[in-house]
């Protein structure tokens, strides 16, 4: 690929990989997505670093697992001294700008990025912090719960529309104003969307493409508490599932609702794709898409994230640009993997980066090179009480919990995970291994007092910071108007020519 291609990142939020296998399946109606595919490097199996928001994406910016950035949960400070692509980019030239969400936590709202286009739909401060102390206790006014589901579906606006709607819009703007070329810098702009994250509730017009949808019934039934796994039943408990009677025509409501959202999304990302091509950017501008974490949309019960099996913890990946193959790969990736990619897009070696990530660049497997390490995951937020990690290699998923019996599943005969082979004899080598990596990459005993620790400062601090003045870090978008259209001070012929596109 060239050494400086203008790169434009689109992130969907809570888009399960499932729903991927090869670029989106054929029930979905997302023909943008789906002509993005057909020149894209396609990751079929790529993973979350930790399946949920905020760990995921901080994980995704800066190539680190939540181990070792901090970032356990979705009220976790990441630290403006942890480099992050934006970062890698900027110092090498790149102009910075991110529209749409990306939950930081803390004061630092931009690590690295130059322009914020828009605020963010979530909170930047601790109020949504989990506390092991009191494990089991579900703190009601942020956890999710399955009103989610039993109220999906149709509106016109919401709190998600929204804010989407103005993503979309300002990430469109940006991409004109960029295209007039009055900075010759070469550019990243990450466009990022809330969809099609629950609350299940899709417009109309997005709602009706999946009247007679053929996967709004889950692979795998709904599974009676008492079977779950122990971290299943705590999910379920935490999203408070005995309060709420689903129905089946619930999970099909909820699960049309959330592939209409991701029509609605993948319509926002045509339009994003349409200006590339109209300004003539498409043919050196590198396009990534991926997500931060899945959804279980009701398999084996579950729904939302939280959990290491596939429809939480596997996302899309695509890649396309100028010298990317267009092709399937099928070795087990990670979006840590993001950030080390585009630090070597922007002249850093694999030397410089490792010392900063636990992610690998995609370079090698984009140039038809081959990969043989695993994929590590991490899990240590909401209704979980105490962290849970995992390894995805070759065709095994392991995952370990210090609080209960590990899970091993085949994933090429056991693609829906349904027979956990941990203590099948003839398996016995294969978990052996696994767990010998878990003892060689964690520390589970450090790994949950660091949590813990971190759990309770941030409590004090939060209820410090709530008494008196509120001086909220929630991010606040400039909106510069004294030298935008034309003022005074301004010459006129000047102001027309450098806006207008193309000039002549």
């Amino acid at each position: 690929m060239p050494s400086t291609p203008n790169i434009l990142i689109l992130m969907a939020d809570q888009l399960t990989g499932a729903l991927f296998p090869d670029g989106p399946v054929a029930s979905l109606h997302t023909p943008n997505l789906a002509r993005l595919a057909e020149r894209s490097a396609r990751f079929a199996n790529c993973y979350t670093p930790s399946p949920l928001c905020v760990p995921g994406r901080a994980a995704f910016m800066s190539g680190q697992l939540p181990s070792r950035s901090g970032v356990y949960d979705n009220a976790a400070e990441f630290s403006a001294s942890v480099p992050t692509y934006a970062h890698y980019l900027r110092r090498a030239g790149y102009y910075t700008a991110l529209s749409g969400k990306m939950h930081f936590v803390g004061p630092d709202q931009l690590h690295g990025f130059e322009a914020r286009l828009t605020t963010d739909i979530y909170p930047a401060d601790f109020g949504w912090t989990p506390d092991y102390r009191k494990p089991g206790e579900r703190i009601d006014w942020w956890y999710h719960n399955m009103g989610s589901v039993t109220g999906a579906g149709v509106a016109e606006i919401t709190n998600q529309l929204e804010f989407d709607d103005e993503v979309a819009f300002h990430g469109e703007a940006e991409l004109l104003r960029l295209a007039r070329g009055n900075d010759p810098r070469p550019w990243c702009l990450t466009v990022s969307f809330t969809h099609p994250h629950d609350p299940y509730v899709a417009r109309r017009r997005y709602w009706d493409l999946y009247e007679h949808c053929d996967i709004l019934e889950p692979r795998v039934p709904a599974r009676p508490f008492e079977a779950q796994d122990p971290h299943s039943q705590r999910l379920l408990l935490a999203n408070d599932h005995a309060r709420y009677e689903i129905t089946d025509e619930n999970v099909r409501a909820a699960r049309r609702a959330y592939f209409a959202n991701v029509s609605y999304v993948d319509d926002m990302i045509g339009r994003l794709l349409g200006v590339l091509e109209r300004t003539g950017m498409a043919a050196n501008t590198l396009v990534l898409f991926c997500a931060d974490h899945g959804d279980m949309l009701g398999e084996r019960g579950l729904w939302f994230k939280m959990s290491f099996y596939e429809g939480s913890s596997r996302v899309p990946l695509m890649v396309a640009g100028p010298g990317i193959e267009a092709r399937r790969h099928d070795v087990p990736v990670s979006t840590l993997d993001v950030a080390p990619t585009l630090a070597r897009i922007a002249g850093m070696n694999d030397a410089e980066i490792a010392p900063w990530t636990d992610g690998e660049s995609l370079h090698e497997l984009l140039a038809g090179g081959e990969r043989t390490t695993g994929v590590r995951m991490e899990y240590a937020a909401e209704g979980s009480y105490a962290p849970l990690v995992s390894i995805r290699k070759g065709r095994y998923k392991y995952n370990h919990c210090e609080l209960d019996a590990p899970q091993l599943f085949d994933l090429e005969s056991d693609p829906d995970e349904l027979t956990n082979l941990a203590d099948d004899p003839s398996h016995a080598g294969i978990a052996a291994g696994f767990l010998h990596q878990v003892r060689s990459d964690w520390d589970m005993a450090r790994f949950d007092a660091e949590v813990r620790d971190s759990q309770a400062r941030r409590w004090v601090v939060y209820d410090a910071l709530r008494q008196g003045r509120h001086t909220p870090w929630d991010f606040e978008p400039a909106r510069r108007s004294f030298d935008r259209f034309m003022r005074n001070h301004m010459d006129l012929n000047v102001v027309e020519e450098r806006a207008r596109f193309p000039r002549r």
